[in-house]
């Protein structure tokens, strides 16, 4: 595939993250697919290293994906390492793809000295391909012995697939006089729907804290961040999300830390919306807020009726201001609702109201909002105090471009 224009909704450069002691960085060109790019990433982790993560609940999840969630809930004092290619996601490669994984966690654990237990890899790319995991074990000792604490840039490149820009994000905070560092990487471009995390994710602390809490964390602010987000309604059969807190600035954080929270939130809020702000093809960055549902799943239905309907999505991407497709996505739904009750809004312009178009609304305001590049659609059921929010993108032409030419 022909490498594709930055998205318009890309942010202006890669931030400067912060280093996270006890985690360093290495890439490699291992030509898995691509030719002339680097396409694998190893991170390794200092002993101490706790580690938590979120999987992809599709029921043709990858081998990788599988081993992780194996590993993942054990409690150890080991050091650790994650290994992510790109190019193939070792999905639905039967045996071959257990083989694969289990090759590359030997050459990794041999080269480094880790367990096995504590290596955790991912795949991302083309389905139903095998992996050649001998282009990536001939590079491990190259990539163990060129190590960076700095390098976590050259990481988020690494992992990219369709994704038009690299992703990364950061958060710093003060607890009991010392600082803790957050800095986090993504890919995700196309095939995200929220069903747990919906890309590849790497979360990076040197706070100290248990397994168990850290883990507890990371599902708690994952549901309103990365499994919030849609761009196209299809979830992979690859997605990873790995949070891992070194304890290397020996800064004890509880479960009950609203500071920590509120600083890993902001991370994972950010790095989500950079995916959506890469959706193949994408020109708008689409905001959907549910007020005032009989319950919060409701609103958490009507909203993803909305941002996944493609009539929704393709009048956005013409900048068309099609209320009418807001009541039928509502309406589609499934969830509770009331025609005479609805009341929508694109940003501050009431568009309908009592069943019907507002009266203050006109035809040129809603299409000069449209023109936009990050847009806002709220609906207000009237039914309840159910309330949720969802992020998607437009559809264009160039997601059918896009896809339509994946695999040569």
């Amino acid at each position: 595939m022909a490498s594709l224009p930055v998205s318009p909704l890309a942010p202006d450069c890669f931030p400067d993250l912060p280093v996270i002691k006890g985690v360093r960085f290495a890439t490699a060109a291992a030509g898995v697919k691509y030719q002339g790019r680097t396409d694998v990433m190893l991170a390794v982790l200092d002993p101490g290293t706790a580690m938590a993560g979120v999987f992809t609940k599709s029921a043709t999840r990858s081998a990788n994906v599988l081993d992780c969630q194996i590993k993942i809930g054990a409690d150890s004092d080991a050091g650790a390492a994650i290994i992510v290619n790109s190019g193939n996601s070792n999905a639905f490669t039967g045996r071959a793809g257990d083989q694969s994984v289990a090759a590359i966690c030997e050459a990794v654990s041999s080269v480094t000295g880790l367990p096995e237990s504590r290596v955790f890899t991912s795949s991302t790319g083309v389905i139903g391909e095998r992996l050649p995991h001998d282009r990536i074990n001939a590079k491990i000792d190259a990539l163990n012995n060129s190590l960076d604490e700095t390098a976590i840039f050259d990481a988020a490149n690494a992992i990219t697939t369709t994704d038009t820009f690299s992703k990364g994000s950061s958060a710093q905070l003060e607890i009991d006089g010392k600082t803790v560092s957050i800095a986090g990487i993504a890919k995700g471009s196309g095939m995200i729907a929220p069903d747990m995390a919906t890309m590849l994710v790497y979360i990076f602390t040197d706070a100290k804290i248990a397994r168990s809490d850290l883990q507890g964390m990371l599902s708690e602010l994952n549901e309103g961040t990365f499994n919030s987000i849609t761009v196209d309604s299809d979830t992979s059969t690859s997605d990873t999300l790995l949070l891992a807190a070194t304890g290397a600035s020996d800064v004890k954080v509880s479960p009950d830390n609203s500071a920590f929270k509120t600083a890993l939130h902001s991370v994972m809020l950010d790095l989500s919306h950079q995916v959506v702000r890469d959706g193949e093809g994408a020109t708008k960055f689409v905001e959907v807020e549910i007020t005032s549902a009989a319950s919060d799943k409701d609103a958490r239905t009507h909203a993803l009726a909305i941002a996944n309907s493609p009539l929704v999505k393709t009048a956005i991407a013409g900048e068309d201001p099609n209320w009418g497709r807001i009541v039928m996505a509502i309406g589609k739904s499934g969830a509770a609702a009331d025609r005479d009750l609805l009341t929508i809004r694109f940003g501050d312009i009431t568009v309908a109201e009592h069943g019907w178009v507002s009266s203050t609304y006109s035809e040129e305001a809603g299409a000069d909002y449209m023109k936009q590049q990050d847009l806002k659609i709220t609906v207000d059921l009237g039914l309840g105090t159910g309330t949720s929010k969802v992020w998607t993108c437009d559809l264009t032409h160039q997601y059918i471009t896009i896809n339509a030419d994946y695999r040569s």
